[in-house]
């Protein structure tokens, strides 16, 4: 007797998952340096560093194929004329950090600055200009506005530095508040730092100037309440709304999964 096949019902085909999420509608921007500061920046790391010799020294150690370790067991039942004494050879230059004490005092890389201003440890920040794509280093600007801590973007930072410091390349490089090595380095550099501009986060003179405007209009108003008089309440001139060109048009994104993708319904076993 042939087998009857029963005729499972339709596989439904299972929808696309699909995210919806939102831009940020600001758009950050480094403020440029003029050249004589960039060159100022520039010399000033590179006599600092060469002065102190910090440098990461990578030593390659060669292994011997075709030679296998010999059991514990072997070696322990020789007798002792007949062990051959292991003679190290001693390294002329040992690998790591010339100075350890210095490295400490620095953050370098964008994952070490990022850490460093989020734990608000940094006093200076300083970015390369060959970042790519540029949106790698863009978080450092609002992270650096909100924590008060001097930023900007040095053109040819990596080409200048990442040679003395035995590195491939330097993208970010941040110093720390208690840097006794570099404190001489970050007092000369920080007033060459230009000031960020972030739309949400007010300025400090329009602060001060709203202060101080608050304070000369509460002082007349306790003297007109003593008259008698009412005033009525102005809006301060000192605040100041973002402007309009800082600003991106919002945009609804769908993320779906590899929408190219080929996808087959499963297949009922057949019983």
């Amino acid at each position: 007797m042939a087998t009857q096949i029963k005729s499972g019902k339709k596989s439904k085909k299972k929808p696309i998952p699909v995210k919806t999420s939102l831009n940020n509608p600001f758009d950050y921007h480094w403020t440029p340096l003029n050249s004589d500061q960039m060159h100022f920046i520039l010399n000033t790391l590179k006599d600092r560093i060469s002065e102190i010799g910090l440098q990461k020294r990578e030593v390659k150690a060669f292994r011997m194929w075709g030679k296998r370790k010999k059991p514990k067991k072997l070696e322990e039942a020789k007798e002792p004329s007949q062990q051959k004494i292991d003679v190290q050879p001693v390294q002329t230059s040992e690998q790591g950090w010339t100075d350890i004490a210095a490295r400490k005092q620095l953050a370098i890389g964008i994952n070490e600055v990022t850490k460093g201003l989020e734990r608000n440890e940094l006093s200076l920040v300083l970015v390369c200009n060959s970042v790519k794509p540029r949106h790698m280093t863009q978080h450092l600007i609002p992270l650096s506005k909100t924590r008060l801590v001097p930023a900007c973007q040095v053109p040819r930072l990596s080409e200048n530095l990442a040679g003395i410091m035995g590195l491939k390349c330097l993208l970010a490089l941040g110093f720390k508040r208690e840097t006794p090595a570099f404190t001489d380095t970050v007092a000369a550099i920080v007033p060459k730092v230009p000031s960020l501009d972030v739309a949400w986060v007010p300025s400090l003179a329009g602060q001060a100037v709203g202060s101080e405007e608050g304070h000369q209009e509460e002082k007349s108003e306790e003297r007109e309440q003593a008259r008698g008089q009412k005033r009525k309440l102005e809006e301060t001139p000192g605040t100041t709304t973002p402007s309009s060109s800082c600003l991106q048009p919002l945009k609804v994104k769908r993320i779906v999964p590899n929408p190219s993708k080929i996808r087959k319904p499963k297949k009922n076993k057949l019983k």
